[in-house]
């Protein structure tokens, strides 16, 4: 059975990280919670739940999963497969098996869990999540000749092929790095439809006007970034 574990970057989300982690399947053999300066319960609930808890000072979404990959790295072990899944039990954590099935199965490098219209509940992303994410896979396509349909955070890789990324966003540009990473070094990829809900809490990015044009800045600036190369 392949060695799976998985990263959840956390800040103050004691109400929904110990869902997340306790709806994980059992298999997975590690589950790493990175709390980044959470002020509430999220470290003691995420330890309650059966989580490996480490912290980064340093702010930041990518911040959190860069500190989650080093203490992974360090290990005398490590796994075949990475998930990443955000704290805010906005995904359905007991599918992370149909999105590591097309490694498993197939041997792609990475998948995408993408939040089929379809399959949201309703005002589960804001308009301007939804805009942004029409806007960034089109230009991805439009440049890169991409199939992405989705950014969404619900994501699994293989080990060895997420090292060759080299990430480095250290905010909310971590997603489409990855991503456009990927396309680049021609790696293989795909989306799996998976379904989300309305998140517990408010978002750090979307719940603000600040947070949104913020992730919006870093995401565009990684697509014409990435074009110019």
């Amino acid at each position: 059975m392949a060695d799976i574990k998985v990263i959840i970057p956390a800040i103050n989300e004691g109400d929904s990280i110990g869902k997340v982690v306790s709806e994980l399947p059992k298999h997975v053999s590690e589950i790493v919670v990175v709390d980044n300066g959470s002020q509430d319960d999220t470290v003691a609930n995420a330890q309650k739940a059966g989580a490996t808890v480490i912290s980064e000072n340093r702010k930041g979404y990518g911040s959190a999963c860069l500190k989650g990959l080093k203490y992974i790295s360090e290990q005398s072990k490590t796994p075949d497969i990475i998930v990443f899944i955000d704290g805010d039990y906005s995904d359905y954590p007991e599918e992370l098996d149909k999105v590591v099935a097309p490694i498993l199965e197939n041997g792609v490098d990475f998948v995408v869990g993408a939040r089929k219209k379809s399959l949201r509940e309703p005002g589960s992303m804001t308009p301007q999540q939804v805009f942004g994410n029409q806007l960034a896979t089109f230009l991805m396509r439009l440049f890169f000749r991409s199939r992405f349909t989705d950014l969404g955070p619900f994501r699994a890789i293989k080990y060895e092929k997420l090292k060759e990324l080299e990430m480095q966003d250290t905010t909310y540009g971590w997603t489409v790095e990855m991503q456009l990473k990927i396309l680049r070094k021609k790696m293989t990829y795909t989306e799996v439809p998976v379904r989300y809900k309305k998140r517990i809490g408010v978002s750090k990015v979307s719940g603000t006007v600040k947070g949104t044009i913020f992730a919006g800045m870093k995401i565009l600036g990684w697509i014409f970034k990435y074009s110019l190369k």
